[in-house]
């Protein structure tokens, strides 16, 4: 892993942890659903950035690196894998 990608992705891991314990504080509170749902909604688009960072990082480091080394097969069948995980 690209130490960029590494340190973006803590950032953000880091952003969501903390965005999870304030809606589990909301709850806890009986904070009012709509709001508690604004901030899940928010918790969700921070976990696509990190899953687009992490896709960004492992596309242009693994993959590239895994058809250099004749790995092609392995590396398209991981994709295919990862694609059909998101269509579930």
């Amino acid at each position: 892993m690209l130490p960029s990608v590494k340190q973006d992705a803590l950032k953000r891991l880091s952003y969501v942890q903390g965005h999870l314990e304030g809606v589990r504080r909301m709850v806890d509170e009986e904070q009012y659903c709509v709001d508690v749902m604004k901030q899940l909604f928010a918790v969700r688009r921070a976990l696509e950035k990190l899953e687009l960072v992490l896709l960004d990082g492992h596309l242009n480091t693994c993959v590239v690196e895994g058809i250099r080394d004749g790995r092609q097969n392995q590396v398209l069948q991981e994709l295919v894998d990862l694609y059909s995980l998101t269509t579930r």
